[in-house]
């Protein structure tokens, strides 16, 4: 299956050739189409379908899916995101309980929760992650929860909220270099992010805290190792690295594939920063495999 749709230019650059290596299982056969039809009858949304993951169909036939709390309108115009923007739904407090139906449905021991950004509310919507948290481990005890939280415009106390409920892991993608930040990451702050991922680890320091990045967008690697450097140094744990797939000519262009060697480079460079571990190579994607990251990972 063809993963990257770049028809048309941007800017006047022309996309470059999609490499052999980027392929991935087509969305079909039975798991796919049972938890299709239990997502339509929850009335719940995943970050899978929403943000167009090339990695959907390997996924839902391995019955795992990460869900998107609060609606699938963002308030932010990300470059890179597939999600719809504009005026955010309504809050649906019952939401948390239909996440943990479907948690309890599909079997799982790992659940991955995330959200499009609220900045429409004063806590960035904190409360309903924890809530969420509450109720999968209410329908199913024992099930490990990751979060994948936006950056709360910097708010402190949501972060608290957050960490609160006591995730197994707390993740907040960086998503690029500094330098690209106003193209990619409209709204967003580099910095804003670092510190907010090292508050998430003071207040929980047993618990996992996790990034992720994009490549392809125009950064240099010596940038890309700078991030690094500096997301080891604010103590998260887990990294995750990713090639970025253009979901449509509206969104940004792919800039370059990363070569799989190179991400093979970047994986022992964050092994020598001293990452607890790094998933890096071209379908990595943050919640990609995220239970196995959890349980190769041994937090310092």
């Amino acid at each position: 299956m063809d993963l990257v749709n770049i028809a048309g230019d941007k800017g006047g650059l022309r996309a470059p050739s999609r490499p052999n290596w980027l392929r991935a299982p087509a969305p079909v056969g039975e798991n796919y189409r049972e938890l299709k039809q239990m997502i339509t009858d929850l009335k719940l949304h995943t970050v899978c379908e929403s943000a167009a993951c090339p990695n959907v169909g390997e996924c839902w036939n391995r019955r795992t899916a990460t869900f998107m709390i609060l609606g699938n309108v963002c308030t932010r115009r990300c470059g890179f995101c597939a999600v719809q923007k504009g005026a955010p739904l309504p809050v649906e407090y019952d939401e948390p309980e239909r996440v943990g139906e479907a948690v309890f449905r599909l079997g799982l021991s790992y659940a991955v929760v995330t959200s499009v950004n609220r900045d429409d509310r004063k806590d960035g919507g904190a409360e309903l992650f924890a809530m969420t948290i509450a109720a999968i481990r209410r329908r199913v005890p024992g099930c490990r929860v990751e979060v994948l939280v936006p950056d709360f415009q910097g708010n402190r106390d949501a972060m608290k909220i957050v960490m609160d409920a006591q995730p197994d892991v707390l993740n907040h993608n960086t998503e690029t270099v500094p330098r690209l930040y106003r193209q990619v990451r409209l709204g967003a702050r580099y910095e804003r992010s670092l510190a907010m991922l090292q508050y998430a680890k003071e207040l929980a320091p047993a618990t996992p805290v996790k990034s992720g990045l994009m490549l392809g967008l125009g950064e240099a690697m010596d940038e890309v190792r700078e991030v690094m450097t500096d997301l080891r140094r604010h103590r998260v744990d887990i990294l995750t690295l990713g090639q970025y797939l253009r979901p449509s000519p509206k969104h940004l262009p792919i800039i370059r594939y990363v070569t799989p060697a190179e991400f093979a480079e970047l994986r022992d460079f964050g092994r020598q920063l001293g990452f607890a571990h790094v998933e890096a190579g071209p379908l990595v994607r943050s919640s990609y495999h995220a239970d196995d990251s959890h349980a190769l990972a041994s937090v310092q």
